[in-house]
């Protein structure tokens, strides 16, 4: 049995790795705020959310497969819930030592029984699934969650339940156990087949004298060496059986642990879902188009980890950037640039990992790969200086990247000055154009951004920080030029009073 509800065709890999630019996604996006809402403290949820999150997906069938799974989970979310619950109380109930799980031990009739019991307990859970299924699969229109439950159907027909309970029972072996043997070298036994018990015979039967003949032998109650030689019997008799009932519940535990993991995924937005909506953060599902396209427009795009720290709305912002594969942002300090920024960078993971995210409209091209470079704090540890760093920095991303990625510039290159971090800038920028990569670049760098400006390049596009005259910032992103200054002197105003 398969869940498939994160793919149409395969299991999700908990154990894939990450890329190798996840601790600077992490550190630069804020993505634990996000991974956190997900997770409500809960290890799995955590786990699963940032691998999904991080692990993006580029295969646009996928995301749109899971983009209508979670319509349903949004439509049924009580459903979704009870499901999650009975996958982890059934790997909750097998782990427990009720279960007698707790201690190993190697004893085929040990093994056999122990494995009866799991396994009766994985049929009544069974049985709830297929209860769920037979009640609720018409509320759900995904064709994951249609082939879900059409599998549970399918595979776990009442003929299917009948059989399990009477092979569990004939298991038991109330009767005793009945194998056959051979004798080998040196009389040795070999070749111990468990066989089925033999019909019991009706007692009109017996009274006519026409039972088949049987001989049979009684152990003396001491005879510790005689019961020993009958449990090395029993066990060599049982072993093969034993170890196939372990396998079968080894492999139903298998598909609730698989269905945990994917069910874990979309509780995790659910979770998200609802806390940003307590937020007034408004929520659509992204229309992706392919990698090689050059799509970005959105509406009411937000920065969904803000929204989860502060208690006030956050300030959207709308663009068109279709058809662009350089986005420059410039303005007033402290006017909502980098805040912007990580709202690209944090819809675009939500997008490629089959989320909802934070606009009231949003399309963009799938990347191959999202990467950020971003200005660091000074570290005392370092053994060369902060621009050096910072080239070292922008050189491990260029070996990692591919046609089709993009890359998130925050402040880069201002470590020196403005002309020659104006001058590096601009020739790292256009190499990358060329080999077609998506670039955001918030910078105060105005060589840099001037420079592209007065090329008038039909693929970039300008964004500024608004400010009024009187400077306030209305946290705001416009379309327009860049400006020589930005306005440091209303943040000295501000602190030291000077207007007062």
């Amino acid at each position: 049995m398969k869940a498939f509800l994160l793919s149409r065709d395969r299991d999700f890999d908990l154990q894939q790795e990450f890329p190798p630019q996840q601790p600077a996604l992490m550190q630069d996006l804020e993505v634990s705020t996000l991974l956190d809402s997900m997770a409500h403290g809960d290890k799995v949820l955590l786990e699963v959310a940032t691998k999904a999150v991080l692990c993006s997906l580029n295969d646009l069938d996928t995301i749109l497969y899971r983009q209508d799974v979670l319509r349903d989970c949004l439509n049924n979310a009580s459903i979704v819930r009870d499901l999650y619950d009975i996958a982890v109380a059934s790997i909750d109930r097998k782990k427990s030592g009720f279960w007698g799980w707790g201690v190993v031990s190697n004893y085929p009739d040990a093994i056999l029984h122990r494995s009866i019991e799991v396994l009766q307990m994985f049929v009544d859970v069974l049985k709830e699934l297929r209860g769920i299924a037979d009640e609720c699969a018409d509320a759900f229109q995904s064709e994951g969650f249609r082939a879900f439950f059409a599998m549970l159907k399918r595979e776990l027909a009442d003929d299917y339940f009948k059989t399990v309970q009477e092979h569990l029972r004939q298991l038991k072996f109330r009767d005793g156990v009945l194998i056959s043997a051979q004798l080998g070298q040196g009389n040795k036994g070999t070749n111990y087949v468990l066989r089925k018990p033999l019909r019991k015979e009706k007692w009109i039967e017996r009274i006519l004298g026409e039972s088949t003949p049987s001989y049979s032998f009684h152990l003396h109650p001491r005879d510790e060496s005689g019961a020993r030689a009958l449990s090395e019997l029993n066990d060599r008799g049982i072993n093969l059986v034993a170890n196939a009932l372990a396998q079968s519940t080894d492999h139903i535990l298998s598909f609730f642990t698989t269905l945990r993991t994917e069910l874990a995924f979309y509780v995790g937005c659910l979770h998200l879902h609802e806390d940003l909506e307590r937020k007034g953060v408004p929520l659509s599902f992204p229309i992706p188009a392919p990698p090689g396209e050059r799509r970005h427009f959105f509406r009411g795009l937000s920065d969904p980890c803000l929204a989860l720290r502060q208690d006030q709305r956050v300030v959207s912002n709308d663009a068109n950037a279709d058809s662009k594969d350089l986005v420059i942002i410039t303005g007033a300090n402290q006017g909502g640039k980098s805040t912007f920024l990580r709202s690209i960078g944090v819809s675009q993971l939500m997008m490629q990992c089959g989320m909802f995210v934070p606009a009231d409209f949003f399309s963009s091209n799938i990347c191959q790969a999202l990467f950020t470079h971003y200005k660091r704090e000074e570290d005392t540890t370092m053994k060369s200086g902060k621009f050096d760093e910072e080239l070292n920095r922008m050189s491990e991303i260029v070996d990692q990247l591919t046609p089709d990625s993009m890359l998130l510039f925050s402040e880069s290159f201002a470590a020196t000055n403005d002309r020659e971090g104006s001058e590096i800038a601009r020739q790292i920028v256009c190499a990358l154009l060329e080999k077609r990569i998506k670039i955001f670049f918030v910078t105060h760098l105005y060589e840099f951004a001037d420079d592209l400006y007065v090329q008038d390049m039909a693929n970039a596009f300008f964004l500024r920080a608004e400010r009024r005259s009187d400077g306030e910032r209305t946290f705001k992103l416009i379309s327009g030029k860049p400006l020589q200054t930005s306005y440091g002197e209303d943040l000295y105003d501000k602190i030291f009073n000077r207007s007062a």
